[in-house]
């Protein structure tokens, strides 16, 4: 049996999606910590703010080679470094917005966005009075460039918040325009291709499904 190579790295394991899921929970209110201020915080401040169990909490830091110190805590600054590694998000995002409506407008302007280091740089919309202008510093452009000016400022990653009858046609353009990753605000359910990731945030559904365990909790 042929040796390894001494240069040769370890391949990098994956995370499991509970777990990635629970690191995005972790990093975000670790960037509300360092916001306010914290140079260090505990696994039950990460967990009360999460309402993820302590020890859990710990379980998962561990696996990403986190450990506290004793009588601190976790030191923020490299705790969100590292969680941004092993999410893979250190390095900024460019985001392309379909949709200047009410909810477009507002997640243009959702400061938790810029916060993750991602940035909106392109918003599109069929409004004549809407195009050419700009929503929280940020262009709007007709629609019909959608593909150009992905293509031109290299966006991988889109958020369709239009009507739902136009969110079929959007997301074909998106893909064809190279767009990887798509969260999805409308009614309407797309399925990915292979290479594409969607993501359907209806608030709806997810307002049933809480509302299901929140029921539950009180029978």
């Amino acid at each position: 049996m042929a040796s390894k190579s001494n240069n040769e790295k370890p391949k990098r394991k994956g995370l499991s999606s509970g777990v990635v899921e629970r690191l995005s929970l972790y990093l975000n209110c670790l960037l509300q910590f360092k916001e306010s201020g914290y140079k260090y915080v505990s696994s039950k401040e990460i967990g009360f703010c999460t309402g993820i169990n302590p020890a859990e909490v710990r379980r998962d830091l561990i696996k990403i080679g986190s450990v506290g110190k004793k009588g601190l805590g976790y030191p923020v600054n490299e705790l969100v470094k590292v969680i941004q590694k092993s999410l893979r998000s250190e390095t900024p995002e460019k985001v392309a917005l379909v949709g200047a409506g009410n909810l477009g407008t507002a997640i243009a302007g959702f400061e938790g966005i810029s916060r993750h280091g991602f940035k909106i740089e392109a918003i599109f919309d069929i409004d004549p009075n809407k195009i050419g202008k700009r929503i929280n510093k940020i262009p709007v452009y007709d629609v019909k460039y959608l593909e150009e000016v992905i293509k031109k400022k290299n966006i991988r990653i889109a958020i369709i918040a239009t009507p739902k009858e136009a969110a079929l046609e959007v997301f074909q353009k998106l893909v064809a325009a190279g767009v990887r990753i798509v969260i999805n605000y409308t009614d309407t359910m797309i399925k990915a291709p292979p290479g594409v990731k969607v993501h359907n945030a209806n608030p709806v559904v997810e307002i049933l499904h809480t509302l299901y365990f929140l029921s539950k909790a009180e029978d």
